[in-house]
């Protein structure tokens, strides 16, 4: 008997580079429009994060924003570029390097384990896709946080400039000093992100869509999709918070040089699981329904069906129970 794969689970759709490859591509259409989508409640979050005296909530902080630098790129559009960059690079790794390692982590579990623990393998899969799509993304996210959260004319909004006078200013931690908050805000995120999504997934078709996956329309399986993905972003959001603030507080003139622990003592604990968190409840719940939607889209589009279901384990052992 030849020995089990994960990768041809289903032989219409082997898992091989061309598989890898698609779903890298998804990755950066979901990550990067939607993360592009919502530059000017980013904008918002970010300054409610490091200055919450002025910035008292969403409509209050967007208010400021646009009294004080307008409704373009150098107002709530502001970083809009190396959103966009970082977060597409960000997203080829999280969801391609995500289905590399599920499959290679399957493989090393075998084929009844991986039926009966897919909680670990999907925990795992996830954070060791997120590790390295962090190191694609820090760059850009220091540049993106640093021109949303200056004071007006202190530092450039133009990506080319602001880049430059990252590289050149002394303190400033470029390309990797916000690396370790970031992994701390990320790789956290990813893991609730991908483990909720799936076991929501799980559980709609199991208690509320009960039909064979395949009977539902695309359209449906679709509105399930986005549904777990927003369900599962609540969590998210809550989860990662706190090392959200940090990265954002980083960005800060005055933290210049200081240390993470440092930073969390100043501002306060309370005050990082709770400033901006509702926007970015609001935000990434969006954000993640709307991106797994992406996802499932492009992956449909190409024939590769929509992500999870109910898991039915076929090995000898459970076969024979």
């Amino acid at each position: 008997m030849a020995k089990w794969d994960a990768r041809f689970k289903d032989p219409k759709v082997p898992h091989n580079v061309n598989y890898y490859a698609k779903c890298m591509v998804a990755g950066v259409l979901s990550c990067g429009l939607t993360h592009t989508a919502v530059c000017p409640l980013d904008v918002v979050k970010c300054n409610m994060q490091v200055n919450p005296a002025k910035y008292k909530g969403l409509i209050p902080g967007l208010k400021v924003v646009i009294a004080e630098s307008g409704t373009g790129t150098n107002g709530i559009w502001k970083g809009w570029l190396p959103t966009l960059a970082g977060y597409s690079a960000q997203g080829c790794f999280k969801f391609g390097l995500y289905e590399v390692f599920k499959d290679l982590y399957m493989n090393a579990a075998g084929e009844h384990l991986a039926c009966t623990m897919t909680g670990p393998i999907w925990l795992a899969a996830s954070a060791s896709a997120e590790f390295f799509a962090d190191i694609a993304l820090c760059p850009l996210e220091m540049v993106k946080v640093k021109v949303q959260t200056s004071a007006a004319g202190t530092f450039p909004t133009e990506f080319g400039p602001a880049l430059a006078q990252m590289r050149s200013t002394p303190g400033s931690g470029f390309p990797f000093g916000s690396l370790v908050p970031l992994w701390s805000r990320q790789i956290p995120y990813t893991m609730a992100k991908f483990f909720f999504f799936e076991r929501i997934v799980q559980l709609f078709y199991a208690k509320v869509f009960t039909k064979p996956k395949k009977e539902y329309t695309k359209a449906t399986q679709l509105g399930i999709t986005f549904a777990s993905g927003y369900l599962a972003g609540i969590i998210c959001a809550i989860v990662s918070h706190p090392a959200d603030t940090l990265v954002s507080l980083k960005g800060k003139p005055d933290n210049a040089g200081k240390g993470v622990g440092t930073i969390a003592k100043e501002f306060g604990y309370g005050n990082l699981l709770t400033k901006g968190l509702g926007t970015r409840i609001i935000m990434i719940g969006t954000l993640t329904g709307l991106q797994w939607w992406i996802y499932d889209t492009f992956k449909t589009a190409f024939g590769m069906g929509t992500t999870g279901g109910v898991n039915v384990c076929r090995c000898e052992k459970c076969v024979k129970a």
